[in-house]
């Protein structure tokens, strides 16, 4: 692993740890890039899955952050609607940028900017669900209302 996932990862553990947050990030000899990578990296089922999507609005270019289930595929219609914004997926670089992630390591926590963060509501359906942790190698198990009380995210419908 090299020294920026892991120091991408190092990000995530300490803003965890400084919102108290009791969850032990999980370092994965499997890649856990796709959705269902994860799931069977952790052992769990795909809807458990959260899939950190960096978007950006189409008009002036903001950032915005989607956390949707891992069976689930966003419709930027449905989206548009509840945000009153049209968006479009985010460039690598852009992701980057805006994160301090790569993508497919996209975490709620350590981002290097505040960005608004939606959340879908499917993910409501789950005791635990899985997120990644600053790498494609390392995730967390996380109760979906801790989530949303610690990043302040909005939670919308996404299909």
């Amino acid at each position: 692993m090299s020294s920026k996932s892991n120091s991408s990862t190092q990000r995530v553990k300490d803003a965890l740890e400084k919102l108290g947050i009791p969850v032990t990030v999980q370092e994965l000899p499997d890649s856990t890039r796709t959705a269902k990578e994860a799931a069977d990296a952790a052992r769990c089922k795909v809807g458990q899955i959260v899939k950190s999507l960096v978007f950006q609005t189409v008009t002036n270019r903001k950032p915005i952050l989607i956390l949707t289930s891992g069976a689930n595929q966003v419709n930027e219609k449905i989206v548009r609607a509840q945000l009153g914004e049209e968006i479009q997926f985010a460039s690598p670089d852009f992701v980057r940028e805006e994160t301090g992630f790569a993508i497919g390591g996209v975490s709620p926590y350590g981002l290097i900017k505040e960005i608004p963060i939606y959340m879908d509501r499917d993910l409501l359906e789950h005791s635990i669900i899985w997120a990644a942790a600053g790498s494609h190698h390392a995730v967390f198990s996380i109760q979906p209302q801790t989530l949303i009380s610690t990043t302040g995210a909005k939670v919308i419908s996404v299909h």
